[in-house]
C-alpha cells in the first residue's frame, strides 16, 4: 500500500531536506506536488483540500521558516499532518465489556469480510488470548456458512452451526447465549454483504445489531475502491452506528487513497489493515506507523513486534547456540532462516517496514522478490539430508537431480550454492564477532536477488 504515493512524495520532499533556506515560492511548489500525490493516489477532494491547507499554515510559520534546517522542519510537519489525517494513534478494540464481547461486521459483498472475521479470531487469540466464538448470519450466499466453519478451523476457533432457512436475527441471539453458557471471551458475527447499500439490508443489520448490542461494530471495506471506500464507509455510518473500520487488500492497492480519507470523511478509525488472504494477515492500524512508511522511513517497531509473534524462537535459540559453539552453519538453518521470513510476511512485506527501503531504485527493489525466495527453499527441499549437512559433496550428478527435482535448472543451483558460502562466512564472522562485524562483512557482498 502507498507505493505510488511514497514514491512521489519521497522525490518531492528528498529535494527539501538539505535546503539550509526555504521561501514561500518553494513551498509553494511542494505543496503543489504534495497535492497532486494525494489526489493521484484518490483521496478524497476535500480531504486533500484540508491537508494541504494545514502543511501550508504551519511551514510557512516560524516553525518551518525560522528553523536551523527548514527542508526536515517541512517533512515533519508533512509527517504529522499525516499522523492526524488517519488518527493520532491506535484505536484498539474495546474488550473491557463483561465476556462474552460482541463484534458485529459489516460491509459490501467481496470485501472479505468472511476472511477478515478468521483473521481476526486469529488476531485475537494470538495477542490478547481471547477464545472466540464465530458465527454466520449470512443466509443468502451460497456457501458463506461452509466457508466461515472452515476458516474457523483453520484458526483454531469454534464455530457455532447455522443454515440458510434461519432468521439471521435468532442465529445471532443463538450464538450470543451458548457463548454465555460456554464462558467465550468474544463472539464475532458474521453478516451478509450485498452489491450496494440497500433499504433490506440496512434493516437486517440494524435488526441484528438491535438484538445483540454489540461492544464494536466494523465496516469491512476493499482498499482498492479508493475514496469511494470512504464515501460507502459514510453511508453505513449513517444507518449504523460504527466503532471502527478495517481495511482489506491492502497488499494490492499501491494509492492509499481509502486509509487517507475514512477517518475525515466518517469520523471513524481505522483499527486494523489486511494484507494478503493467509489468516495470519491482519495488523492493527498505527497511523504514526503508516505515516512513517508512506514518507520512506520504514516501520521497525511493527516489525520488531512481528518478529516477536512469528519468529520460532526455540529455532532462533538453537541456532545461536550452534554458532556460538563454532559448528557450521548449513542449507537446514539456511531454509529455515527463509521460511522465518516467509512467515513474517516474506520479502515485500518486511522491505515495506525497513527505513530507506522506498529509496531504492525500482529495479533494485524488483530483484528482491518472493519468487526468489521459494526458487531457493524449492532448491534446497530436493537435497538429502547430507547434502543439506554437507554442501560440499553437491557436484555434477548431484546437482543435476537437484535441479530437476526442483524445476529449476543447473545455473541456479549453483548460484544457491554461492549464495549460501557467502552467506556461511557472514556467520562465522557473526560467531566470533558479533553482529557489528557481520554487518560490516554484508556491506555490498549479497548479490543482486538475495533476500538478506
Amino acid at each position: 500500500m502507498f507505493e505510488n504515493l511514497s514514491d512521489r512524495l519521497g522525490k518531492t520532499l528528498r529535494n527539501l531536506r538539505g535546503q539550509g533556506r526555504l521561501s514561500e515560492d518553494n513551498i509553494k511548489d511542494t505543496l503543489r506536488e504534495v497535492r497532486m500525490a494525494l489526489l493521484e493516489a484518490d483521496v478524497a477532494l476535500p480531504v486533500v483540500k484540508d491537508f494541504i491547507e494545514q502543511v501550508r499554515q504551519r511551514a510557512v510559520g516560524e516553525e518551518v521558516l525560522k528553523s536551523l534546517t527548514p527542508g526536515q522542519a517541512l517533512v515533519k510537519v508533512v509527517n504529522d499532518e499525516l499522523v492526524r489525517l488517519m488518527g493520532a494513534a491506535n484505536d484498539s478494540l474495546d474488550l473491557q465489556a463483561q465476556p462474552p464481547v460482541v463484534i458485529l461486521m459489516a460491509g459490501l459483498q467481496g470485501a472479505g469480510k468472511t476472511t477478515t472475521v478468521a483473521k481476526l479470531a486469529r488476531w485475537l487469540q494470538e495477542r490478547e488470548k481471547k477464545s472466540s466464538l464465530l458465527v454466520s448470519c449470512d443466509v443468502y450466499r451460497p456457501a458463506a456458512i461452509t466457508q466461515l466453519e472452515t476458516l474457523a478451523a483453520q484458526v483454531d476457533a469454534e464455530f457455532f452451526p447455522s443454515n440458510a432457512d434461519q432468521s439471521p436475527v435468532r442465529i445471532a441471539t443463538d450464538a450470543l447465549d451458548y457463548a454465555r453458557k460456554h464462558f467465550k471471551d468474544v463472539v464475532i458475527v458474521d453478516t451478509a454483504g450485498r452489491l450496494h447499500i440497500d433499504d433490506d439490508m440496512m434493516d437486517e443489520i440494524k435488526k441484528i445489531h438491535a438484538a445483540i448490542n454489540p461492544q464494536e461494530t466494523l465496516f469491512v471495506v476493499d482498499s482498492m475502491t479508493g475514496q469511494d471506500a470512504a464515501n460507502t464507509a459514510r453511508a453505513f455510518n449513517e444507518a449504523l452506528p460504527l466503532t471502527g473500520v478495517i481495511l482489506t487488500k491492502t497488499d494490492g492497492d499501491a494509492r492509499g487513497g481509502a486509509a487517507l480519507s475514512i477517518r475525515q470523511i466518517t469520523g471513524k478509525p481505522i483499527k486494523f489493515f489486511g494484507a494478503g488472504e493467509k489468516t495470519d494477515a491482519l495488523e492493527a492500524f498505527h497511523p504514526d506507523r503508516v505515516a512513517s512508511r508512506i514518507l520512506g522511513m520504514g516501520d521497525v517497531l511493527s516489525l520488531v513486534e512481528e518478529a516477536q509473534q512469528k519468529v520460532d524462537q526455540d529455532k532462533a535459540q538453537k541456532l545461536a547456540k550452534k554458532l556460538k559453539k563454532g559448528k557450521g552453519f548449513d542449507l537446514e538453518d539456511f531454509r529455515d532462516q527463509m521460511l522465518q521470513m516467509s512467515n513474517m510476511g516474506g520479502v515485500a512485506g518486511l522491505m515495506d517496514k525497513l527505513p530507506g527501503v522506498a529509496n531504492l531504485p525500482q529495479n533494485v527493489k524488483s530483484q528482491v522478490n518472493d519468487k526468489e525466495f521459494n526458487r531457493l527453499i524449492a532448491i534446497i527441499n530436493s537435497m538429502t539430508p547430507q547434502e543439506r549437512l554437507r554442501p560440499a559433496i553437491i557436484k555434477g550428478s548431484r546437482k543435476k537431480r537437484i535441479a530437476a527435482g526442483s524445476g529449476t535448472q543447473i545455473q541456479d543451483v549453483n548460484r544457491l550454492l554461492k549464495q549460501f558460502a557467502q552467506m556461511q562466512k557472514m556467520m562465522k564472522k557473526m560467531a566470533k564477532g558479533g553482529m557489528a562485524k557481520m554487518m560490516r562483512g554484508l556491506k555490498g557482498k549479497m548479490p543482486p536477488g538475495m533476500p538478506f
